[in-house]
């Protein structure tokens, strides 16, 4: 979901070069049989860590040889991907790749091609990872595929506590496991409450997982997850560092093999199943699992003056977006259900964050859209306040919700 994630998953992809081959070949067809041939095609992508020689860049390579065209790449950062987007004034790209919730901005700002307009198919991808383009039943991109957040536990640590993983099935169960950890002389909890969008992200599951709505961040629900956040700080179940902590040095702390449990992301499942740490899904209030959120990139067909374009554009998208080809190559869990069955039967340990995806929710879900960005804005700026003690989370949540609506009118 962001730069830290993005070099995360290049130690913990989550994909074996087998299910790569596979991908790849199906992108190495003759170029005649894509019906296009000849020109150059721009495609932007936030991954400048992945040079000519990494996997994305061979699945472009593969997909400008399929499809018959020659495709220049350009990569940068997420941040100056999406603001050179917005500065580009007629100069955009015929595919871009944006982090999923900024594809409300971009579309709000009049600078993409809906599936519509641009003649894209989407009826193969999960709709749920779909839904995170999608504004007012228009979708404006494609998944490159998807991350999500679990709870990551140490079986050794758990184990020496007498704490049975079993019987974490709820935040009562889960509490009672970490004062067990840590009456063990261990460490409870690990995560990240950066006041970031990086903060909103891990904090989601516990608030949807309460049943909290996130236009309304000052309801009892909200008040539930938050309270139990801050109740772990005040207990010593969690440690005051989570308040800046990032995704990735949340998973530092977890590594030194000090914390019974760590909520992440399933970029690092590669540390994971070399350390011998586990996973779960994250449990709701009051029992199952919570919805968490989808993270990763969608590829977005921009707006251009010569709309012959668009057929192209979208063949590339097409290449990149069936099977597994673009989630293998990035380590996501692939967009449609073909794609994550091949991955699947690459390597069979991917079935948690398989299922975990399947379960999961964009952050722009129930038609947010450009609200998304607000809302968290005021989110991690409750939690920070929360967490350190500055104000109560109800109060913190008021203050919040206050704000989130001024800003929104």
């Amino acid at each position: 979901m962001n730069s830290t994630a993005r070099r995360a998953r290049v130690v913990g992809a989550l994909v074996v070069s087998a299910a790569l081959v596979g991908s790849l070949a199906a992108c190495t067809t003759s170029p005649t049989s894509s019906g296009t041939k000849g020109g150059t095609y721009t495609l932007w992508d936030p991954y400048p860590d992945r040079d000519a020689s990494s996997t994305w860049a061979k699945a472009v390579d593969a997909c400008a040889t399929e499809v018959g065209v020659t495709i220049k790449r350009t990569a940068s950062n997420t941040g100056d991907t999406v603001k050179d987007l917005t500065t580009a004034a007629g100069n955009l790209p015929d595919v871009a790749l944006v982090d999923n919730p900024k594809v409300s901005t971009l579309a709000d700002a009049g600078l993409l091609t809906t599936t519509k307009q641009n003649g894209f198919d989407v009826s193969s991808i999960s709709k749920n990872i779909l839904s995170a383009g999608e504004i007012d039943g228009k979708y404006y991109g494609v998944p490159t595929g998807a991350n999500t957040l679990g709870l990551y536990y140490n079986p050794t640590v758990l184990s020496a506590a007498g704490v049975d993983i079993a019987s974490v099935t709820d935040w009562a169960s889960l509490t009672a496991a970490l004062q067990k950890v840590v009456a063990s002389g261990k460490k409870g909890i690990t995560f990240s409450a950066v006041g970031t969008e990086e903060g909103s992200f891990q904090f989601l599951p516990w608030f949807w997982g309460a049943k909290a709505d996130l236009t309304k961040l000052d309801s009892s629900s909200a008040d539930a997850a938050l309270s139990l956040w801050t109740d772990w700080l005040k207990k010593g179940l969690a440690p005051n560092s989570v308040i800046q902590n990032t995704q990735g040095t949340s998973w530092d702390e977890f590594k030194t093999g000090a914390y019974g449990f760590a909520e992440n992301g399933s970029w690092f499942k590669g540390d994971a199943d070399k350390a011998g740490y586990k996973s779960i899904q994250i449990p709701a209030e009051n029992g199952g699992a919570a919805p968490a959120p989808t993270g990763g990139e969608f590829m977005t067909i921009p707006v251009q003056k010569d709309t012959s374009r668009y057929a192209t554009s979208a063949k590339i998208v097409g290449c990149l977006s069936k099977g597994d080809t673009a989630a293998t190559a990035l380590g996501y869990v692939a967009p449609t259900k073909a794609g994550a069955d091949a991955q699947l039967a690459a390597d069979p340990t991917l079935k948690f964050w398989i299922t975990a995806v399947g379960d999961a929710k964009p952050r722009t879900a129930d038609n947010l859209g450009i609200k998304y960005g607000v809302i968290s804005e005021q989110m991690y700026t409750a939690i920070q306040a929360a967490l350190s003690g500055t104000a109560t989370p109800s109060a913190a949540l008021s203050t919040a919700q206050t704000a989130a609506a001024a800003k929104l009118k």
